[in-house]
């Protein structure tokens, strides 16, 4: 019997004691009122806030010397912000961009290529989801290292998003990556109809995040994978993605899963194919990072309990002997038991698992595999394991 989130902080914690945290998903206002992400007021003081991608936090403003410039109060040695021209809109973007941009838009709104039509009274509602969502992505790329370049800069590996519905002709938009460019059907933001495609499609999980998340593992794959020295161990680890994608696709619907998929994938459409083999558990990764962190970050608690769960040995790993490998393992090991606590928690209420999932030891070597690549690109998946 134990304190649940006590062991589970410190078994993280344990090998990098002294390390501050990094990551926090909850900040403090000038008056000492908790502030979460997707705020851009304080509803104790009313305090105007500004989240500031490149330090990743949220902190109350203060007016600067120039008219509509702000200054941190979380670090007023920063210098001057200008808050993002979205904060008005639908998108009610809370987001800053240093006064030396030129730019009107922050560097989340300028990867859009393509608004919902807003002449669409729906379309409101559904662009502040979509937003919010893609903040979420986009912050937690930031704050990993990996490059966020939008398509204006870099048409050719630039990163862009086209959020859109049924054209003139009536034919609807596909959800899918090509080539950086990351189309989202509008209706997703629809409860109820992304319920009924769930169903339909068998999806235990489908979410606006996830969603991003899954299409972004698809751009960083041309960005880290192709043409780099990690396509073949890519191939011994996911498979040989010069098989051909339609008659994938073809037997995937055709034929469905593999009877033994659960036993070597994170969910059933990764089978289909070794790129979204990659762009499952890539979103899998992203999943566990933020929720791991966020859930201490609010420095969680739960009474003495006893969760039975066998932790991976580090012979799971895609490389048991690489220096950071038992960080990650303890990081892997917490979210388990974090997933399956959430998940009681879900089911008490009536709702669905929060993390329908189940993690083999082959998901383990992918997921360790994909971590590796990030650290080598962006050098703070790392910090993020250790602030855990």
């Amino acid at each position: 019997m134990y304190r649940f989130f006590e062991q589970l902080s410190s078994r993280i914690a344990a090998p990098f004691m002294g390390e501050s945290s990094r990551n926090s998903k909850i900040w403090q206002c000038r008056c000492g009122q908790s502030l979460f992400f997707r705020n851009s007021q304080c509803l104790a003081c009313s305090a105007a806030l500004g989240y500031e991608p490149e330090r990743g936090r949220l902190s109350s403003l203060q007016p600067g010397a120039q008219a509509d410039t702000w200054t941190l109060d979380a670090a007023p040695e920063a210098g001057a912000f200008r808050r993002c021209a979205n904060l008005d809109s639908p998108a009610a973007c809370n987001w800053l961009l240093p006064t030396g941009d030129h730019e009107a838009l922050c560097m989340a709104c300028r990867l859009n290529r393509t608004i919902p039509d807003l002449s669409i009274a729906q379309n409101h509602e559904r662009w502040l989801k979509v937003e919010t969502a893609k903040r979420r992505l986009i912050a937690q790329l930031v704050s990993l290292g990996l490059p966020v370049i939008p398509k204006t800069v870099d048409e050719e590996s630039g990163l862009a998003f086209d959020f859109i519905g049924v054209d003139l002709e009536g034919n609807l938009p596909t959800t899918g990556h090509a080539n950086g460019l990351i189309t989202l059907d509008i209706q997703e933001a629809d409860d109820a109809h992304r319920e009924q495609v769930r169903v339909h499609m068998h999806e235990p999980y489908r979410t606006l995040l996830g969603h991003f998340r899954h299409e972004v593992g698809h751009y960083y794959w041309d960005r880290l994978i192709a043409d780099s020295l990690w396509l073949e161990p890519f191939r011994r680890v996911f498979g040989d993605e010069r098989a051909s994608y339609a008659d994938a696709l073809d037997r995937h619907y055709q034929q469905g899963a593999p009877t033994d998929w659960q036993q070597r994938f994170v969910s059933a459409y990764a089978t289909m194919h070794p790129w979204e083999d990659w762009a499952e558990t890539w979103a899998h990764y992203l999943h566990m990072m933020d929720a791991v962190d966020t859930a201490l970050g609010f420095g969680m608690s739960a009474r003495e309990m006893d969760l039975d769960y066998q932790p991976f040995p580090a012979s799971t790993l895609y490389d048991p002997q690489h220096p950071g490998g038992a960080a990650f393992l303890s990081f892997v090991n917490a979210w388990i038991e974090l997933a399956g606590m959430l998940n009681e928690l879900s089911r008490s209420m009536g709702q669905p698992d929060f993390y329908p999932f189940v993690l083999p030891p082959e998901a383990i070597a992918k997921l360790h595999f994909i971590h590796l690549v990030i650290q080598q690109e962006g050098g703070r998946a790392d910090e993020v394991v250790r602030d855990a």
